[in-house]
């Protein structure tokens, strides 16, 4: 199934499951947070929290399958950059459930004045 957001933006569900299970740790939303800002190496990210590097590398990992980070290599570091236009994606997904839940207020709202 394809969920239509717009007519640019089109998710299968599994492109929603992944970016929302990647945006369902705490951790990985740190991660995605501090790499929209600034991209930042691998090692520095690591350094920030309590778990160890091939954690922090897990993390990452499952952001890059969800489309929400990308990774490169510079010299002989892998830096990590936030990818803006996935968060948009989500964004724009969570304004269409807010559509479809304001449509039904309104329409529990209907009912009741009519009572």
């Amino acid at each position: 199934m394809v969920v239509y957001l717009d007519s640019d933006t089109n998710l299968s569900d599994d492109e929603v499951d992944r970016i929302f299970r990647a945006l369902a740790d705490a951790t990985r939303r740190d991660i995605v947070r501090r790499t929209l800002v600034d991209e930042e190496s691998i090692s520095d990210l690591a350094a920030r929290y309590e778990i160890t590097f091939a954690a922090v590398q897990k993390h990452i990992t499952v952001l890059q399958g969800a489309g929400l980070v990308t990774k490169h290599r510079s010299g002989r570091e892998r830096l990590v950059r936030g990818n803006p236009e996935a968060i948009r994606k989500a964004r724009t997904l969570l304004d269409a459930y807010e559509r479809i839940w304001q449509g039904r207020i309104e329409q529990l709202d209907a009912l009741l004045a009519e009572n």
